[in-house]
Parts: C-alpha cells; sequence; structure tokens
C-alpha cells in the first residue's frame, strides 16, 4: 500500500530516478545526457540536501516513486547554491564537455541559479518540485503530496509557493490549475510561472 511519508536519506537514489524518469516534460529523460545524474543534480538533489524536512515522498513498499520538494525561502536556498552547490556541479559538468545543445541548455539551468528567483517573492518566498513515476498517476498522490507541503509551509509561515515549468508540459499545467495554482504576473508563454497561498484548500 504505498502511502506518503517524509523524505529520508535513504530516498535520495530514488528520488534521483523519479527525477530522471519524468526529466522529459513528465516524460523519461533516461540516457538523454551523458549522465543521468545531470538533470536531479540541478531540480532534487540541492533540495534534499539543503531542506530535506520539506520533502515528502510516495513509498510503494519497495520503493519512491513520487516526491515533493521545496524550500521556504527561494532566495536564501539561491545565495547556498551558489556556495555550497554550484562549484562542485560546474566542476562535475564542465559546459565545454557538453555533447549537444541540450545538455548544454540543462548544464545551463544549474549554472544560472539566479534563474530559479521570480519578482514575486514577498507573497511566494518558497518553490517547489513535483514529480510522480506513471504507477502513481491518477491516484491522487499529487494532489496529497501539495496539501502536505502546504501545510508544513503553513507551519513555518510561509505565505505562498511558486514553481516554474516546461511550457510543453501540458498535463502539468492542466494539474496545477485544477489544485488552484494561479499564473503569477512573471510568468510567460516560454516561461510558465504558477503560484498558489498556503492558505489554499486543495
Amino acid at each position: 500500500m504505498s502511502s506518503i511519508r517524509p523524505y529520508q536519506p535513504g530516498d535520495r537514489d530514488d528520488v534521483y530516478t523519479v527525477c530522471i524518469k519524468t526529466g522529459a516534460s513528465g516524460g523519461d529523460a533516461t540516457g538523454t545526457y551523458t549522465d543521468d545524474d545531470l538533470i536531479p543534480d540541478v531540480f532534487a538533489g540541492p533540495y534534499v540536501t539543503y531542506q530535506p524536512d520539506l520533502a515528502f515522498v510516495v513509498d510503494t513498499g519497495d520503493h519512491v516513486a513520487g516526491y515533493v520538494i521545496a524550500v521556504a525561502d527561494s532566495a536564501a536556498f539561491v545565495d547556498w547554491y551558489s556556495r555550497e552547490w554550484m562549484p562542485a556541479f560546474a566542476e562535475k559538468y564542465p559546459v565545454e564537455s557538453a555533447r549537444d545543445d541540450r545538455e548544454r541548455e540543462a548544464i545551463g539551468f544549474g549554472l544560472d541559479v539566479h534563474g530559479m528567483l521570480v519578482p514575486e517573492l514577498a507573497e511566494y518566498p518558497a518553490h517547489l518540485h513535483i514529480d510522480l513515476l506513471p504507477e502513481l498517476q491518477g491516484q491522487g498522490f499529487g494532489r496529497a503530496l501539495i496539501r502536505t507541503l502546504l501545510a508544513a509551509l503553513r507551519e513555518r509561515g510561509v505565505p505562498g509557493v511558486y514553481l516554474k515549468m516546461s511550457p510543453t508540459n501540458h498535463g502539468a499545467r492542466a494539474f496545477y490549475e485544477r489544485l488552484g495554482f494561479h499564473e503569477l504576473p512573471s510568468s510567460r508563454p516560454d516561461g510558465p510561472v504558477y503560484g498558489i497561498s498556503t492558505s489554499a484548500e486543495v
């Protein structure tokens, strides 16, 4: 029986697997890059390292097949990422060694840390990433993960949370809108940004 629980350090490899298997606008990105850890090293690893108490996973009993991860203060996270995470990331993934434009762009996401931030930080200081393997989709786990995270952020006095998403991930956009996320003023067609109050009923 699958259930949601707090992240534990031993979940890291499974979280990385979920991240790469959903890393192509929700589809499997395994083998797309020279190193399958590239996407997780941008969108998962830093989060569970910096603020593991804001990470929640879906445990199937055999493995973790989904997660929501977040940071409560995006500006502070970016400062930490620049100091503590990026140097090793840049050494592990030299841009000049990228095998194609897609890999070069992915490395760029990891190096352009301030691109994570949005102008609406006063109202939405937190940001999140959520991913579910196909085996869990359509069963209510996405909504339950968001509900769990919003409660955790609310307990910390965080007023709102935002996310950035791929413009081609139409399923994710529909999911967020069903839960009550709305586009923020900084949202663009080629870079959608959605936010929600932590007091929202989802």
